[in-house]
C-alpha cells in the first residue's frame, strides 16, 4: 500500500469525507490512474474508485485523455475565483514591494506538480523578470518553488526532489525557517 498524503491533523472524524480530501490532494498533485491512485493513497481499490467516480459525476473530477482522473471543472472554477480574491488582496502589497525594491514581483498558485503566476507586477524601468500572467512553471527551480515545497506535503516534497531540482532540501528548509528564499541562476543563469 502507498504512503497516506494527508498528514494526521487533517482528519475531520466522518471518514468518507476524509478519504474524498485524500483523493483530490492526491490527484492535484497529478492525475492518477486507479492503480497510481491506490499506491499513492493506501486506500482500497474498491473505495478510490467509488469515490473518485462519485467525484467525477459532480465535475471535480474528470478524465484526461489517457484515463486518467485529473481537476475538474468544478474546482478550477472555485480556484479562479479564489484566485481573483486573492489577486485583489495581494495588489497594493505587490505593489509597494516592487516600488521599495525597484524589482518585479509575481504572484504564484500551486497547481499540482507546478506553480502558475496569477499576477505580476513589473517596474517601469530597469531589470524586468517578466512571466506573464498565466505562465505555468515547475517545482524544481526558483524561490517561488522553494517556498511552496517548504509548506508542501511529504509526497509532493518527494515527487519534486526526485526531479533533481536546482535546490537540496537543506535549501527548503532554511526557506522555511527564514519564511523567505532566494535564487540565483536557478530558473534562468545570470537572473537572481
Amino acid at each position: 500500500m502507498g504512503q497516506n498524503i494527508t498528514p494526521p491533523a487533517t482528519t475531520s472524524g466522518i471518514k468518507v469525507l476524509d478519504r474524498a480530501m485524500l483523493i483530490l490532494v492526491t490527484i492535484g498533485e497529478k492525475p492518477r490512474s486507479l492503480t497510481e491512485l491506490c499506491e499513492a493513497t493506501g486506500l482500497p481499490r474498491a473505495t478510490a474508485h467509488r469515490l473518485a467516480s462519485a467525484l467525477e459525476t459532480h465535475h471535480i473530477l474528470t478524465r484526461t485523455a489517457d484515463g486518467r482522473w485529473t481537476i475538474g471543472a468544478v474546482l478550477t472554477s472555485l480556484g479562479a475565483r479564489s484566485a481573483t480574491t486573492l489577486v485583489d488582496a495581494a495588489t497594493p502589497i505587490m505593489a509597494a514591494l516592487m516600488a521599495d525594491t525597484g524589482e518585479s514581483v509575481q504572484l504564484y498558485q500551486l497547481a499540482g506538480a507546478h506553480r502558475v503566476c496569477i499576477a505580476a507586477q513589473e517596474p517601469a524601468s530597469g531589470l524586468q523578470n517578466t512571466v506573464p500572467t498565466g505562465s505555468r512553471l515547475p517545482l524544481t527551480a526558483g524561490s517561488a518553488a522553494k517556498i511552496f515545497l517548504a509548506y508542501s506535503s511529504p509526497a509532493l516534497k518527494a515527487t519534486i526532489m526526485a526531479e533533481n531540482p536546482s535546490f537540496t532540501l537543506q535549501d527548503i528548509d532554511e526557506a522555511r525557517d527564514q519564511g523567505w528564499a532566494e535564487s540565483i541562476s536557478e530558473r534562468e543563469v545570470g537572473l537572481a
